[in-house]
């Protein structure tokens, strides 16, 4: 039996390293080993360090993506839309219009001199005028037909008052800086200026005395230049931008078509006035 067996070479191998097992490899020499760490890895093997790997190309590239899709974000917000430059337009045209219209704003301005003339139109086209008119025909009428008429135009005055005055503060657009206050009986809406209410007013009776009263041609002409002056003297005057007066008209226009829809009869007018006292 020979002195050193196989098993007592390896006893003294694991004593001298202190208890440590050395493993090799058996599978493949150590030669195979060196060539395969020197051959180039395989398709298979970089894409799975391109995606394990925290700085791979992979990583960059969508680093890279981002980057490049952070500058068209970028731009899509700092881009206003064509909807949004078409209004900005439309004001800033506004703005000048009126600016240039408002000829009669002060006593120093071109057209100073008809100021007076442009505050009398205003006045025609008051609510307060209107309304006591109105009540003071209706109180002397003794025709029916007539008090049927007059009483839809005094709801039509009270309805144009409550819808003007409910925008205006929903609204709540300045007047313009060249604007004077000193306006005839004013009230705590009337600091604001869209819509304008003497263009409401002024459509609303236009449209009522010209379907409802027997007038000849030239009183029909006068009054529809009536209702386009009460509109130009708010220019003029300074007390509303065009687009004020633009929506105005067409407000007041929509107004008498809602009136035309309420229409009180006259049985309806007896009740009304039995209630108030009238008759």
């Amino acid at each position: 039996m020979p002195a050193h067996s196989p098993k007592s070479r390896n006893r003294e191998r694991e004593l001298k390293s202190g208890g440590r097992l050395d493993f090799l490899v058996l599978s493949k020499p150590p030669a195979a080993l060196q060539r395969a760490a020197s051959e180039p890895p395989s398709p298979r093997h970089r894409a799975v360090q391109q995606l394990e790997g925290p700085g791979s190309g992979l990583g960059l590239r969508r680093d890279s993506a981002s980057s490049s899709s952070q500058p068209d974000d970028d731009c899509m917000k700092l881009n206003p839309s064509l909807l949004g430059i078409a209004l900005r337009s439309l004001l800033a045209i506004d703005l000048w219009l009126s600016k240039c219209l408002g000829v009669c704003a002060t006593e120093d301005s071109p057209w100073g001199s008809a100021r007076p003339i442009m505050k009398l139109i205003e006045v025609s086209g008051h609510g307060i005028p209107w309304i006591g008119g109105t009540l003071y025909c209706l109180c002397k009428s003794d025709s029916t037909a007539g008090q049927e008429v007059l009483l839809n135009l005094l709801l039509a005055l009270i309805l144009d008052l409550v819808l003007v005055g409910i925008v205006k503060s929903l609204v709540r657009r300045r007047r313009p800086t060249h604007n004077k206050m000193d306006m005839f009986a004013t009230f705590s809406v009337d600091r604001y200026s869209f819509p304008s209410g003497h263009a409401t007013r002024a459509a609303l009776g236009g449209r009522f005395f010209l379907n409802h009263l027997v007038l000849a041609v030239p009183l029909r002409v006068l009054v529809v230049l009536w209702v386009c002056i009460v509109g130009l003297s708010r220019v003029m005057l300074g007390r509303h931008n065009v687009t004020d007066v633009v929506c105005g008209f067409s407000m007041g226009y929509l107004q008498y078509s809602l009136v035309e829809y309420m229409w009180l009869s006259s049985s309806n007018l007896q009740t009304f006035l039995r209630l108030w006292g009238l008759k």
